[in-house]
């Protein structure tokens, strides 16, 4: 991040992102793909891996990087705690079955033996405190000894404040499209130690704040631009491009 300033954003311009970028440029069922694809190339995948995927499209992530995982040999798990699921979600739901996934319902002890847990339980909407199971699993999550990858946020953050009466507490972050305000809050800094961005070609709806890197900044009358907090990645994982779209996409 050189000299280059790295795009911040509020959830709602997230969400009206996304919603111009489907409707216009590329399909959901491919951005989802992209964002798995993001995470995969993120981390250095070993041993048990576990999936904690929720409901909507944050657990679509996770079914759709257990896909990428199990065509590039990796062994894995779901650990799914809601039946709830997106058109898009229900897809990559319905593929990781017919690559013979295991899937299981989130009990306790379910992470106990994992080397990774990826975290695909909530995204950046959530708000408020976590409710059962969530709670318990989060809770476990963090008492295990695995590496923690989240995906886009960690679950229980706010994603405009970064505020958390209990969150997921990450060795990893990989952040879907731009960052989000608040994960680059004095708060989100106790539960991550590094951000990374998978850019998978969202178009930005409006310009917000900016980040820059924190030996550049002069702080300004706003104290506008933001600087860039040491956790973060300087460059975004590029899946961006129209190479980019899943095999198993029909």
């Amino acid at each position: 991040m050189s000299e280059k300033y790295l795009d911040c954003i509020t959830v709602e311009n997230m969400r009206e992102s996304d919603r111009l970028t489907i409707e216009n440029v590329v399909s959901g069922r491919v951005l989802m793909y992209r964002a798995a694809l993001g995470v995969y190339r993120a981390v250095n995948w070993h041993g048990d891996i576990a999936i904690a995927v929720g409901g909507g499209n944050n657990g679509g992530d996770g079914y759709a990087l257990a896909c990428i995982l199990k065509r590039n040999n990796h062994a894995c798990r779901i650990v799914k705690l809601s039946d709830k699921l997106t058109d898009d979600s229900g897809y990559y739901a319905a593929e990781a079955e017919a690559q013979c996934v295991p899937c299981e319902a989130y009990h306790s002890g379910a992470f106990a033996n994992a080397d990774i847990v990826v975290d695909c339980l909530l995204g950046t909407g959530f708000q408020g405190s976590l409710r059962e199971p969530w709670l318990s699993a989060v809770n476990e999550i963090n008492a295990c000894k695995a590496q923690v990858i989240s995906v886009d946020i960690n679950s229980g953050m706010n994603g405009d404040t970064g505020e958390a009466e209990v969150a997921v507490r990450s060795d990893i972050t990989v952040t879907i499209g731009y960052v989000k305000r608040g994960l680059v809050t004095e708060n989100a800094a106790n539960f991550m130690k590094k951000l990374v961005v998978a850019d998978i070609g969202i178009v930005l709806a409006k310009e917000e704040y900016k980040l820059c890197p924190a030996a550049n900044y002069h702080e300004s009358q706003d104290g506008l631009p933001i600087p860039a907090p040491a956790y973060l990645q300087p460059e975004p994982i590029d899946v961006s491009s129209a190479e980019y779209t899943a095999p198993f996409v029909r």
